[in-house]
C-alpha cells in the first residue's frame, strides 16, 4: 500500500512510548465504535457518494453490512466522488433518529488513491498546526475535498444546529477523516473522530495536537494483525493519534465488548497493534472491522477521471 524512501520529517517530537494495562471497553462506547464503523463501510457503497444532491436514505444495498445505519433516518446531505488527483470519495449525511451529522470518507479503491497512499513525504501542515508536517497524498486529498465538504457542513448545521457532528473512515479514509477533524475542531466545531484501520499521518507534533484539541474525542480503532495501522513506519517519524480501540479477535470472527482493549494512550503504543508483529501482511485483517468493512467496493478501481 505504501511505497516510499525515509522521509525528510523535521525532527518527530519525542514519542511517547507506553505500556498500560489493557481493559475491555464499556458498552456505550462498543456501540458507538459499531455503529460509526457502518457509517463509514457505506462510504464504500457508490449510490451514497453519488448522490451530490443529497436526500437519499444511506444504504449498504451489495454488501448490507451496514443494517444500523439502514434501521436509521439516516440521509444523504452530499455526496463526492472522482476528484481529479487524488479521487476522494465520500458523503454528508444526516441521522435524523440520533440527531447526527456524519461525514465519512471511503478508503483505498482506485488508482488515483492508490497513488494517494504513496505520496509518502511529510508535507508542513500549517492549517492544523505551526510546525507541523504530514504525509502529502493525505491532505492534499483532504484539500480536494474541503470546500464542498465544509459548504455541506454549514448548510447542515443552519438546519440542525443541535446535532452532533460524527467524522469517520476505514483505511485512507480514516487519515483523510483525522486531518478533516483536526482543521474543522480549529474553527472551533466539536466533532467526535471515529478511524478504523487508519495509517499514521504524521509526525509526533501533528499527532499530539490532534490527541490534545479537546474538541470532542478520539477513537482510533485497530485489529489484530492489520498491517496499514504500523503504516508508515516508526523509523520514519511518524506517529499516532490518541486513544487506540485494539480488536483481538481474528478475522470473521464476530467482535464484543470483551475483544477490545482501550483506551490505549500515548502516540507509540506497543499494548496495541504497534505491539502486535506475529503478522506482517495480513491484509484481510486490514478489511475486518466489526464486519467486511469495504464489502460495498464495486471494483471499480481503475475508472478513468470524467
Amino acid at each position: 500500500m505504501f511505497i516510499s524512501e525515509p522521509l525528510a520529517l523535521r525532527p518527530p517530537a519525542i514519542a511517547t512510548f507506553l505500556l498500560t494495562a489493557a481493559t475491555a471497553i464499556d458498552p456505550a462506547t462498543f456501540a458507538n465504535l459499531e455503529l460509526f464503523e457502518q457509517f463509514a463501510a457505506a462510504a464504500y457503497c457508490p449510490g451514497n457518494a453519488n448522490d451530490t444532491d443529497g436526500g437519499l436514505k444511506v444504504t449498504c444495498p451489495v454488501s448490507n453490512n451496514c443494517p444500523l445505519v439502514e434501521a436509521d433516518d439516516a440521509k444523504i446531505v452530499y455526496g463526492f466522488q472522482n476528484s481529479l488527483l487524488t479521487d476522494v470519495t465520500g458523503y454528508v449525511a444526516t441521522d435524523a433518529s440520533r440527531s447526527l451529522t456524519i461525514l465519512a470518507f471511503r478508503g483505498s479503491q482506485s488508482v488515483r488513491n492508490f497513488i494517494t497512499d504513496a505520496n509518502f513525504p511529510a508535507k508542513p501542515a500549517p492549517t492544523i498546526c505551526a510546525g507541523c508536517n504530514v504525509f502529502a497524498g493525505f491532505y492534499i486529498s483532504w484539500n480536494e475535498a474541503k470546500e464542498g465538504v465544509l459548504a455541506a457542513l454549514a448548510a447542515t448545521a443552519a438546519a440542525n444546529p443541535t446535532y452532533k457532528v460524527i467524522i469517520t473512515g476505514h483505511s485512507l479514509g480514516g487519515a483523510l477523516a483525522a486531518i478533516a477533524a483536526a482543521e474543522m475542531r480549529n474553527s472551533g466545531m466539536n466533532i467526535d473522530l471515529y478511524t478504523y484501520g487508519q495509517p499514521r499521518i504524521g509526525d509526533g507534533k501533528v499527532s499530539d495536537y490532534i490527541t490534545n484539541q479537546n474538541k470532542g474525542g478520539n477513537f482510533r480503532v485497530t485489529h489484530d494483525d492489520d498491517p496499514v495501522p504500523r503504516l508508515p513506519p516508526l523509523a520514519f517519524g511518524f506517529r499516532h493519534i490518541s486513544p487506540e480501540y485494539y480488536i483481538k479477535t481474528g478475522n470473521g470472527v464476530p467482535v464484543t465488548p470483551a475483544d477490545i482493549d482501550g483506551p490505549l494512550n500515548g502516540n507509540v503504543n506497543f499494548q496495541g497493534n504497534t505491539g502486535d508483529l506475529d503478522q506482517l501482511s495480513d491484509f484481510d485483517a486490514h478489511g475486518w472491522y466489526f464486519n467486511d468493512v469495504s464489502a460495498c467496493n464495486d471494483g471499480a478501481g481503475f475508472e478513468p477521471r470524467s
